[in-house]
């Protein structure tokens, strides 16, 4: 076409968020529809993990969108489907997407320009993909193989990264994903995604329906649906840190006691009115001896010293990040409906070793908090990873004694003796739930980082 990038103005750029009703009510009506299963999982990245690839130098210039031009955190996000039944390799999908991109966006409100280039999808070649939304934007095509093609945002986008499509095969079923790593492009794209959160739907449902789009163009079906993972890096300012009146909460913690009689816990059960309550999950198997870098215990192990395995829809952490896990105060923002509840727990029992069970060894890594005075419920709870080092089999166990609280504010008492061990139980099962589905995600995060 041999067409020049044209930058986008401010003018254009509202003009793009004037349309943003416009881009909601088809996303509306599109989830309505919806029938592939779409798995979400968000966690907290890290800048040494989560950096993007480097850029070839000769596809630098003063136009490109590098990540640290961009506001608010950095977002590292890969969309991803295995597809059953293609008979195309995954050099045949991609030559069959390079002929045109605007077979995979989904028409009605997303489309693919191309701007300067031959009908190709070659490193130089530049594209504005048009929105009803906030990101509508141009980039540029910095990386291309027989399997993938990398594109970095231009001045103008609405974000600051880069972003890849590529397919793989496991010789059993193709799979394709579309990797990105970027931040808000400004202040207003930063308001519309991290405090509206519209842009943020919208985006989810343009990528999700890319990879719907693209298993339709191989031939072939989704299996077990579409994994999303987010990782979010916080910004250098602390993001994570608790400020202003969590902060103060959070240190007054220190000051609280353990709301019961720790040193008779073995002896609390049903006869004395307490709960017990023991759950495994299975994690994804490893090789047999040590736990290996990388593989399933590790992960798990991390995803708990985080506190990443509470569905944050249902219980949100806020601790000092500075803060040992031994002995680390944190307050528990539970949400009961419309309701949120703020309690305090205190990591206790911070525990890794071999153990010997029936002649087998197993490697478990652990942990225990306890409720402070002021939480509706008293009791501890324990999270374990364990790996039989003979087989390599990997659990997740979820153990805790509990009761409701005989002291403390009371209607917080009474709401929990009356609603609160369904939703304590739900959260169990969550908890473990998301054990598994994290760890695994994990592991196509870093296979997909391995393949780069």
């Amino acid at each position: 076409m041999g067409m020049t990038h044209r930058r986008q103005t401010l003018g254009k750029r509202w003009s793009t968020a004037v349309r943003w009703p416009t881009g909601i009510a088809l996303t509306a009506w599109r989830y309505m529809w919806r029938t592939t299963a779409v798995h979400r999982w968000e966690l907290t990245g890290s800048a040494a993990l989560d950096a993007p690839p480097p850029l070839p130098q000769e596809g630098i210039d003063d136009e490109v969108q590098l990540v640290q031009d961009g506001v608010g955190p950095v977002l590292h996000r890969l969309y991803r489907v295995r597809i059953v039944g293609s008979l195309l390799s995954p050099a045949g999908l991609m030559a069959r997407l390079a002929r045109d991109l605007d077979q995979m966006a989904p028409s009605e409100f997303a489309t693919f320009q191309q701007t300067r280039g031959n009908g190709s999808v070659e490193p130089g070649d530049e594209f504005v993909v048009r929105m009803p939304g906030p990101w509508d934007g141009p980039v540029r095509v910095v990386d291309a193989s027989e399997t993938s093609f990398r594109l970095a945002t231009l001045r103008g986008h609405l974000e600051a990264g880069q972003i890849e499509f590529r397919a793989a095969s496991d010789h059993r079923s193709l799979s394709f994903e579309i990797e990105s790593w970027a931040r808000s492009g400004d202040r207003l794209s930063d308001l519309l995604y991290s405090r509206l959160r519209f842009s943020k739907e919208v985006q989810l449902h343009m990528w999700t329906s890319v990879l719907e789009r693209v298993v339709a163009l191989a031939g072939g079906s989704s299996d077990e649906g579409i994994t999303v993972v987010t990782r979010r890096i916080p910004t250098e300012s602390g993001a994570r840190s608790p400020r202003g009146r969590v902060r103060r909460r959070l240190e007054r913690l220190g000051g609280l006691p353990v709301n019961f009689d720790a040193s008779r816990i073995d002896g609390y059960g049903p006869e004395n009115g307490w709960h017990r309550d023991d759950m495994i999950e299975r994690l994804p198997h490893e090789g047999s001896g040590e736990p290996a870098e990388h593989a399933s215990w590790k992960l798990a192990r991390h995803l708990m010293v985080d506190y990443q395995l509470a569905d944050p829809r249902m219980v949100r952490a806020f601790y000092r990040p500075d803060a040992p896990l031994a002995g680390r105060d944190m307050l528990l923002r539970i949400r009961f409906g419309v309701l949120r509840f703020d309690v305090g727990v205190r990591v206790g029992e911070v525990y890794e070793d071999t153990r010997e069970v029936d002649g087998r060894r197993a490697r478990v890594f652990g942990w225990a908090y306890r409720t402070l005075e002021g939480h509706f419920e008293e009791g501890q709870m324990h999270y374990e990873v364990w790996k039989w080092l003979d087989t390599g089999d990997v659990y997740f166990r979820l153990f805790a004694v509990s009761r409701p609280a005989t002291s403390g504010p009371l209607l917080k008492r009474l709401g929990f003796r009356l609603f609160g061990r369904v939703h304590q139980l739900r959260f169990y099962r969550q908890i473990c739930r998301r054990a598994r589905r994290l760890t695994e995600a994990q592991l196509v995060t870093q296979a997909s980082s391995a393949a780069r």
